[in-house]
């Protein structure tokens, strides 16, 4: 554990040192601020209470700067050729793959941690339902990490930081976008088997308060065959 935390570390410190932590921070910040307080939901004319309006744009910009904070992770490595040393010294796949995984859902966690004075100014205006709020922070975690997860992987098999970039949104699409239209063309079992797929699905449930056993299962599972694919794709690169 000491080793996947040394590898976080030392990797969520090379995104301050780049500014890329800097510059995602300001965006996020921006673009959520703005749709939440000033534009498209006006949050002080609707007369609840509530982070719905956040939750939904966060579901957008999070999808959109995880493969920005991903696609240099192993791809670099790569193409620089430090990946090798790092495999040399005593450290495993694993751990390499999960510090990795760690810095960057370190990375999006402080960015959502800045935005808790939407949290005390809505406080302000009415009471707030604590479940909702935590449940859908929650559901912007952990699909931050299947995002990671995946892009990862994509990082993983190529040398090239924008290749990395457009598979990692590529397969994203999917589960973002593209399952839930699959899933409302069909009918029976493919349009369950669709709905079970889509990452919405599962985020909105969860965004409304609703605590699930599929949703965290759905979201392990994603992440979970993400970091696998990510580790087998070192191993195989180490057996070559």
């Amino acid at each position: 554990m000491n080793a996947v935390w040394t590898i976080a570390k030392k990797e969520l410190q090379s995104y301050f040192d780049s500014l890329i932590a800097y510059i995602l921070l300001v965006l996020f910040l921006g673009f959520s601020g703005f749709f939440t307080w000033l534009f498209g939901s006006d949050i002080f004319l609707v007369g609840q209470a509530s982070l719905q309006s956040f939750f939904s744009i966060a579901y957008w910009t999070l999808f959109f700067f995880t493969p920005a904070l991903t696609m240099r992770l192993l791809a670099e490595e790569k193409k620089t050729g430090t990946i090798e040393l790092l495999l040399t010294k005593a450290v495993t796949d694993r751990q390499v793959v999960l510090g990795k995984f760690l810095s960057a859902l370190v990375l999006v966690m402080i960015a959502l941690f800045f935005t808790f004075p939407y949290v005390i100014t809505l406080s302000k205006i009415g009471n707030l339902d604590a479940g909702e709020i935590l449940c859908g922070y929650g559901g912007l975690v952990l699909m931050s990490a299947a995002y990671i997860s995946v892009g990862l992987y994509a990082s993983s098999i190529t040398n090239n930081q924008i290749v990395a970039f457009l598979l990692s949104l590529s397969i994203g699409l999917f589960f973002h976008i593209i399952f839930e239209v699959l899933a409302s063309n069909f009918t029976g079992f493919l349009a369950q088997l669709f709905t079970t797929l889509s990452l919405s699905n599962h985020f909105e449930s969860m965004s409304r308060g609703v605590v699930d056993s599929r949703d965290i299962i759905y979201f392990g599972s994603v992440i979970f065959l993400g970091l696998f694919l990510s580790e087998l794709s070192l191993t195989k690169r180490n057996l070559n």
